[in-house]
């Protein structure tokens, strides 16, 4: 299978460099591998991504999805002419996480000219399943925004 990234030679240390500063870094998003076709990070379970009652927060979930969804759209598209930003997301939380990381893996659905979808799973270190996430991703012509 031949890749489907616009710059062949991205790294993992180029993706930590685009998320710094970001929400992603903030609650512990660590890039953790590239393959032809998708993207996977980790998130830690602890006191940034838990709710009250000690479990995985669905909002963290959906987060994680969402970063890995819009990063995977944006080493699709040629990022010196286009954008990419989220247009739709929802996610399935089937099971929780009350320690540990959690690792997610996205794949593409459709990649369009104007729209990307994404699939995105979420499992344990037990490799349980507990989430999937599905997102669209609005491609648009850029605006004078700089990407990090």
């Amino acid at each position: 299978m031949s890749s489907i990234w616009f710059n062949k030679a991205t790294t993992i240390r180029d993706l930590q460099t685009m998320s710094a500063g970001t929400m992603g870094e903030h609650i512990g998003i660590e890039f953790s591998e590239i393959g032809d076709n998708y993207i996977k990070a980790t998130m830690p379970v602890d006191h940034r991504t838990c709710q009250p009652y000690g479990l995985l927060h669905g909002g963290a979930s959906v987060a994680l999805a969402e970063t890995l969804g819009s990063v995977a759209s944006a080493l699709v598209i040629d990022m010196s002419v286009f954008i990419c930003v989220g247009l739709e997301i929802n996610a399935n939380h089937i099971r929780s996480a009350r320690q540990g990381r959690v690792t997610g893996i996205a794949m593409p659905l459709h990649l369009g000219a104007s729209t990307h979808v994404w699939d995105i799973k979420i499992y344990d270190e037990k490799e349980k399943l507990l989430c999937v996430s599905r997102i669209t991703v609005a491609i648009l012509k850029g605006r004078d925004m700089p990407v990090k």
